[in-house]
C-alpha cells in the first residue's frame, strides 16, 4: 500500500461518525460571505509575478517533525508580514500535525482586523461534509487529490465547493490524471512534484505537465520549491503560483525568500 493510499483509508476511517447528507441549503448560506473570505482564484491571478500560498505545515510523512509552531496565527501573521498571496492550512492531524481550529482562528483574526487572505483547507477530501466545515472555518478554497478520488467524488466535492463559494485546487501528478482534473472544468490545478506514493520530489513533473495545461487554467506548481531559482524554474515552463510549506516554515528570513519567490 502506497502512502496515499493509507492516509486516505485512515481519513474515510476518521469522518466515518461525521458523514451525513449535506443540503444544497446548508452550503448555499456560506456563499454570501465569499466577498469576505476573499477569491482564491483572483489572488493568485493578481501577481505580475509569481503568486504565492504560502503553507501552515507542522509536520510531514516525509520530513517528519518541521517545526515546533505555537498557534497557527502566528506563522499566518508572519507570512501576511511578508507579502504572501494566500496560505494553505494543513487541517489533517494524524500525519501533518494540524487541526480544524488552526484555519478557523486564521480566518476569524483576519476578517476581524481586515486582511482577509484567501486560505486552501489543505486536507484529505473525501466527502461534501468536509467542504461544509471547510466553509464553517472561513476558507476560500478546498484540495481536490485527483488520484485519491473518483469522478464521481470529484464532482459531489466540486459541486458542494461551487454552492458554498469555495474554489477548488485540483493535484496532480500524471497527463491520465491532468485529463481528469480538465473533464472537471478545474480552474485551478497544481502539480505535485512529490509522488505521493514513494515521496519523492521532482521539479521535472512540473516542467512535463504545465505546458500541457488549458490557457484558461492557473497553473500551480506544488512542493519541492527551496529557492528564487526553483521558482523561476517552473515559472519558466508556465507555473503561475507556487504552494510552499517547508521552506518557508524553516526559513531565517520568512520576508527575503517570499521576495525572492515574487521576483523569481
Amino acid at each position: 500500500m502506497d502512502k496515499l493510499t493509507e492516509i486516505m483509508n485512515w481519513k474515510a476511517e476518521e469522518i466515518a461518525d461525521r458523514i451525513r447528507d449535506v443540503s444544497s441549503d446548508e452550503l448555499e448560506s456560506f456563499a454570501s460571505e465569499a466577498t469576505l473570505r476573499g477569491s482564491f482564484l483572483e489572488a493568485l491571478k493578481a501577481p505580475q509575478g509569481l503568486a504565492v500560498i504560502s503553507e501552515i505545515k507542522r509536520r510531514s510523512p516525509s520530513a517528519g517533525q518541521i517545526k515546533d509552531l505555537g498557534p497557527s496565527i502566528d506563522q499566518a501573521d508572519k507570512y501576511l508580514a511578508a507579502g504572501g498571496d494566500c496560505l494553505s492550512i494543513l487541517t489533517d492531524t494524524k500525519y501533518f500535525g494540524g487541526e480544524l481550529s488552526d484555519l478557523s482562528s486564521v480566518t476569524e483574526k483576519f476578517r476581524e482586523q481586515s486582511k482577509g487572505i484567501p486560505c486552501l483547507r489543505k486536507d484529505f477530501m473525501i466527502h461534501p461534509i468536509q467542504v461544509l466545515e471547510a466553509a464553517q472555518a472561513g476558507a476560500s478554497a478546498i484540495l481536490i487529490i485527483v488520484r485519491a478520488l473518483s469522478d464521481q467524488q470529484m464532482t459531489d466535492l466540486r459541486q458542494a465547493a461551487d454552492l458554498a463559494g469555495l474554489d477548488s485546487l485540483y493535484e496532480i501528478h500524471s497527463e491520465p490524471e491532468l485529463e481528469r482534473a480538465v473533464t472537471q472544468d478545474a480552474k485551478i490545478i497544481g502539480v505535485n512534484n512529490r509522488d505521493l506514493a514513494i515521496f519523492k520530489t521532482d521539479l521535472a513533473f512540473s516542467e512535463k505537465l504545465i505546458p500541457q495545461f488549458p490557457k484558461d487554467v492557473v497553473a500551480v506548481s506544488e512542493s519541492g520549491i527551496w529557492t528564487g531559482e526553483d521558482a523561476a524554474r517552473v515559472k519558466a515552463c508556465g507555473a503561475k503560483a507556487i504552494l510552499v510549506g517547508e521552506a518557508l516554515m524553516k526559513a531565517p528570513d520568512t520576508a527575503q525568500l517570499m521576495a525572492d519567490f515574487h521576483n523569481a
